[in-house]
């Protein structure tokens, strides 16, 4: 791939061959071939620009759910956690979040603003960006039910504005209207709450902590939830906690969880992945669909 004509500020701005391990929460991850932290909205307009269309973009926030293959990634990574992290109260029921900005931090604020029911993305490990993608939840809750609108920049560097009818949303699943558009940010619609919903946070944070694997390795939730069951479930009732392939094994405390014990190949995460896709559906006929995001070559 051939790299784009920069201008020197935004050159300085790009790394090349940059390791993802450095960027995902589970660690793992070959190199991609261009790396762009933009600083605002301009920079990442401006570098769109001078992209060709047929580069391939992967837009990356705090790199949870996300299992970036060992030979790494043709193309560009562009991260947004640093140039989209503006969060504003617009009137009395709506906030303005940008993608960049970390699912917790919204629902402290929430709290603060005496707005919700935004306990819930306090569980959601990533950005707004990856919550919008694929319609993140946590404890009931879910992201879509909250938009109202959102900002979209396309592949020519320039902003749109689409109303949330215009995507097509389901479980841990968003068809956007056009393929090529990624997220600034969006408007959420909150309900007013007296604002001592601090308790609750804290509460379902306690209850993540002692039900999932919190401070180990992993990509987050691993599979969505079949109809009327639960990806955990199967799993543990398959006898498939605890099993390991290579440095990664299936969480002993949730199951719907996979561990990088410190030493895992995204080889071996994968392999695992595909391991217990195919003992629950020998054993029960249903096949689990990954929540995570597979995405880049295997190593040479």
């Amino acid at each position: 791939m051939a790299a784009p004509a920069l201008a020197g500020d935004l050159a300085a701005l790009v790394k090349t061959d940059e390791p993802m391990s450095r960027h995902t929460s589970w660690h793992v991850g070959g190199p991609a071939q261009m790396y762009f932290t933009p600083r605002d909205r301009r920079d990442l307009a401006r570098f769109l620009a001078a992209l060709p269309r047929t580069v391939p973009v992967l837009w990356l926030g705090l790199g949870s759910n996300l299992l970036v293959r060992d030979g790494g990634l043709r193309g560009v990574v562009i991260v947004t956690h640093h140039a989209l992290a503006a969060l504003e109260r617009r009137d009395a029921t709506t906030v303005y979040c940008e993608a960049g900005v970390p699912c917790a931090r919204i629902a402290r604020q929430c709290v603060k603003w005496g707005l919700g029911p935004a306990e819930f993305f306090a569980g959601i490990p990533g950005t707004l960006g990856g919550a919008l993608a694929m319609n993140a939840g946590a404890f009931g809750g879910e992201t879509w039910r909250h938009v109202v609108s959102v900002d979209v920049i396309d592949r020519g560097g320039v902003e749109h504005t689409r109303d949330a009818a215009e995507y097509v949303v389901g479980y841990r699943s968003v068809q956007p209207p056009a393929s090529d558009e990624g997220f600034l940010g969006a408007l959420l619609r909150f309900t007013r709450r007296p604002a001592t919903q601090a308790n609750e946070i804290r509460d379902l944070l306690e209850k993540r902590r002692q039900t999932q694997p919190i401070g180990e390795w992993s990509g987050g939730s691993t599979f969505t939830n079949p109809p009327g069951d639960h990806a955990a479930r199967l799993i543990e009732a398959a006898g498939l906690k605890g099993h390991r392939i290579g440095g990664a094994s299936v969480s002993a405390k949730h199951a719907n969880f996979l561990i990088n014990h410190g030493d895992a190949s995204a080889a071996d995460i994968e392999a695992l992945i595909r391991h217990v896709q195919a003992v629950v559906k020998a054993r029960t006929g249903i096949e689990l669909t990954p929540e995570v995001r597979i995405v880049g070559e295997a190593a040479a």
